[in-house]
Parts: structure tokens; sequence; C-alpha cells
């Protein structure tokens, strides 16, 4: 465990200079971890080498890890409803796995043979309706597959002729299973490539809406790697290049109208390429945790100034326990950060 004392020169919140962090590893393991939930007071994850596991917050010496198959899978999606954790594996043919959250007994629901799958990212929005999402095919639009009856059932659909076009070198990135959000009845997918843009799905209807943004885009390494909203409208964007992570021009980006328009946000001023980012609860959207395979930044004012708050490396999974307390996972390790 190490403590570090936040400090910086520039205007930052009080926040930041009067409070300290501690950092806590809860485990190690030859594992990539892109994908994390929280339930009955555990990290869960999903990772390479088929490996799905638990450790739990308060005492790291629970934990079990169990794998889902004999292939080596990788895993970059989990999401879970009430009695179930979801996650599919990168690369065709992609196997659904459904998992029993108290028994740990695990099945495959689905299969997804389509030669070019590859799954981005999986969310459960309520306890009947999930929706995955994977690159898209010669058709030029994502491969959506979504149930409506908590898992047991999912529909494939390949060439949905309800979701637009996607422009040519436009795809998602597997990165945190975060370039998918939602709040009430709103979903939001977000995607970058040669394009970076928003499609927004409001009451489950599949009548999405697509939308620009001034985000930084235009080669297969470049665009929006995460998003999060706190309300219906509003919403931020992080992400960069993953090939240039130093690289800070027009990767950071919020919304005020529901991802209709977005403002670049502290462009040349921030820490580089992030991989995921999630607003503080009980903050009312001004606090704001951002992660990258180089640092973790936080912001005190929805995103408009950044501080870097630590240099961990490899970490590309957050996600948040309580106000004062962020789960982190990577290459290798799931970290805790406390807020003292």
């Amino acid at each position: 465990m190490k403590k570090l004392v936040l400090f910086s020169l520039t205007i930052i919140s009080s926040f930041l200079l009067s409070q300290k962090f501690t950092i806590d590893t809860l485990l190690t393991d030859k594992i990539s971890i892109r994908a994390i939930q929280i339930w009955d007071g555990k990290v869960w994850y999903a990772g390479t080498d088929s490996k799905f596991g638990y450790v739990n917050i308060k005492n790291k010496s629970d934990k079990k890890q169990i794998k889902l198959s004999d292939k080596k899978l990788q895993f970059r999606t989990l999401a879970q409803n009430k009695k179930s954790f979801y996650t599919i594996n990168i690369e065709s043919p992609a196997y659904f796995f459904e998992i029993d959250k108290k028994k740990l007994d695990f099945k495959v629901v689905f299969n997804d043979n389509d030669p070019t799958a590859f799954y981005d990212a999986l969310k459960f929005t309520d306890n009947n309706f999930g929706l995955a999402f994977s690159d898209p095919s010669a058709n030029q639009r994502l491969n959506i597959s979504q149930t409506r009856n908590g898992g047991s059932k999912w529909i494939h659909c390949n060439d949905c002729k309800d979701f637009p076009y996607l422009e040519k070198g436009e795809a998602a990135f597997a990165a945190s299973n975060t370039n998918i959000a939602s709040f009430g009845n709103v979903i939001w997918i977000a995607t970058g490539g040669m394009k970076s843009r928003i499609y927004r799905m409001r009451y489950k209807d599949c009548n999405w809406k697509i939308f620009e943004t001034p985000f930084t885009q235009g080669t297969s390494s470049k665009g929006i790697y995460s998003i999060d909203f706190y309300s219906e409208t509003n919403g931020i964007a992080v992400g960069g290049d993953y090939t240039k992570q130093s690289d800070n021009i027009n990767n950071i980006a919020t919304t005020n109208d529901g991802g209709q328009t977005w403002k670049i946000q502290a462009s040349g001023q921030n820490a580089g390429y992030m991989t995921c980012v999630k607003f503080r609860p009980k903050t009312n959207g001004k606090e704001i945790v951002a992660v990258g395979d180089q640092h973790i930044s936080f912001s005190s004012d929805y995103g408009k100034t950044w501080t870097k708050i630590s240099d961990e490396k490899n970490l590309y999974a957050c996600e948040w326990l309580d106000k004062n307390t962020l789960i982190l996972a990577g290459k290798d390790k799931i970290i805790k950060l406390n807020f003292q």
C-alpha cells in the first residue's frame, strides 16, 4: 500500500488540496482485465485465458477464480442483472456466457459465428434488457445482439435496418466495456477510427440517432474509448490515440444535450490517452476520474480542467464502489483507491 499526497500549482478543487488517498492492491495474477462489475462487496472480473472470478473488497484473501472454457478465450465485456453475470469473448466464434451469481455455475446461452465477430461492449440497462455490440462486417452496421428476457434468449442482428450506417473505417474499441452507457430510458454507443460519433437510442425501440463529434479521429487507433452519463442530458467522452498515448488534443469532450452536441475540454492540457471515465457519485456531475495506461486523472469541474493524481500504469477499467472508493483493473492486477 502506498499513500500519495495530492498537490497542484494549478487552480483545483479544495478536495484535491486537502485530502489524501491510498492505493491498495486487491489481486495480482497473470491476466489482462478490461471489464469489471461490483456486487455483494466483491469485484467481479473477466479477462484473458478464459478467467472469471472475484475478490472481496474488504478481505482480499476471500477470492475465487474459474475458467469458463478450455480454450484461451479473451473477455473484454462483463455485465450483470439480478441473477447472473454475462460475458462475451472477443473474436469469432463469440460465446455468450451466463454465470449464476450464487453458485457460479455457467453455460453458453448464445453463439455468434459470424467470422467478423468482435464484441466491444455489453450492458444491462435493467433486469431484463441487455445489449451487446460487435464491430461491423461488410454491411457497415454495428452487429447488435440483445435480450429482453433477462439473458435467457438473445436475438442477433448482423444487418440491423434500424441502425445507421457506419463510415468506412469506423468501428468501436474493446478497451474497458465503457463505450456504451445508459441512463433512464436512454442508451449511448461511442465509436472511433476514421469517424468518432455517438449513437443514441431511447425506450429500447431500436430507433437509433447518430451525432457527429469534434473528437480526435481519422485513423484506426483514434477516437472515443469511454463514455459516462450522470443524467439523460449530461455526459462525458474520453479517449485519444492508443499508439501515441501522450497525445492530448481533442481527446475529452462533454455534452449538455444528451449527446447531440459535444464540446472539447482541456485540449492539450491533460495527461493523454484514456480508456475509462466515471463520474464520482454524489457530486452532481462535477467530479470525474479517468484512467489510462499511464495515469489516473481527476477533474473537479465537469471536465474543464484535469490533474494527474497518479502515475500508476497499465490500468484499463474503473468503477466506483461508493463516493470515496474507486476500483481499477488492468494488466495483472486489481487495485482499490481510497479517498480519505
